[in-house]
Order: C-alpha cells, then sequence, then structure tokens
C-alpha cells in the first residue's frame, strides 16, 4: 500500500532533522546577510538596523542602487525580479567602485560572499558613480 505519510518513526525523525538542519542553514545565512547588508547600509548614510526587517532591507537596498524606493515593487512581478535583481546589484557594486564581472557574480550568483566583501571592505559609497 503507498502512503504519503512516513511509515515508521525513523522515518518521521530523519523527516524531522532534516528540516532542522535546513532551518538552522537557512537561519545562518540570513544573519550573515544581515550582518552585510548592516554594514552596506551604514556606509551608504543609512541606518544599519534597517537590514533586519526584510522587505524594508530590499527597498533600502534599491535606494542605494539610486532607484525610488518604490521601483521594489518589481520585485513581485515574476522574471522582471530577476532583471531588475540583476541591475540593482551591478548598480550598487558600481556605487561601491566594483566593476561589472564583481557585481554579477558575486552580488547576484554569491550574493552572501559578495555582500560581506562589499561590506567589510574599505569601498566608499558614493552614488555619482552610478
Amino acid at each position: 500500500m503507498l502512503t504519503s505519510s512516513p511509515n515508521t518513526i525513523f522515518d518521521q525523525t530523519s523527516i524531522f532533522a532534516l528540516n532542522t538542519t535546513n532551518s538552522l542553514i537557512g537561519l545562518a545565512i540570513y544573519v550573515l546577510a544581515v550582518v552585510a547588508l548592516w554594514r552596506i547600509f551604514t556606509k551608504a548614510g543609512y541606518p544599519g538596523w534597517l537590514a533586519i526587517i526584510p522587505i524594508v532591507n530590499a527597498i533600502f537596498l534599491v535606494k542605494i542602487a539610486g532607484f525610488s524606493g518604490w521601483m521594489s515593487l518589481l520585485y513581485l512581478i515574476p522574471i522582471v525580479n530577476i532583471v531588475f535583481h540583476i541591475i540593482v546589484a551591478i548598480r550598487v557594486g558600481r556605487a561601491f567602485g566594483h566593476g561589472g564581472f564583481f557585481s554579477f557574480f558575486l552580488l547576484v550568483v554569491f550574493w552572501v560572499i559578495g555582500y560581506l566583501i562589499v561590506g567589510f571592505s574599505d569601498d566608499k559609497y558614493r552614488p555619482e558613480r552610478i
């Protein structure tokens, strides 16, 4: 008989352990992202605590990229959000003095590492570079 629920206590325990592990990994990535964005926001002249709030940090990251905060609504449109995220990442990298290659690979693909590098480096935020 085929069922969709786990059959034994061992199956249930392994599912719980997997969920716990994934939750801890996700929490660690979120904490690293908050630390990196906190530093980026303070470099750009915004309060660092804004990095803790999930939707608000996206709005202020769009502002750091030189767009209006209302442009962050583009993250709600499928496919447009991917293109807009790449544009925002490249503009944020450019505002901190990095090129397009760095911005694409380290602020889009490996975003936690890239934002940590931008946050903890000696780069200065200059909006006229955008």
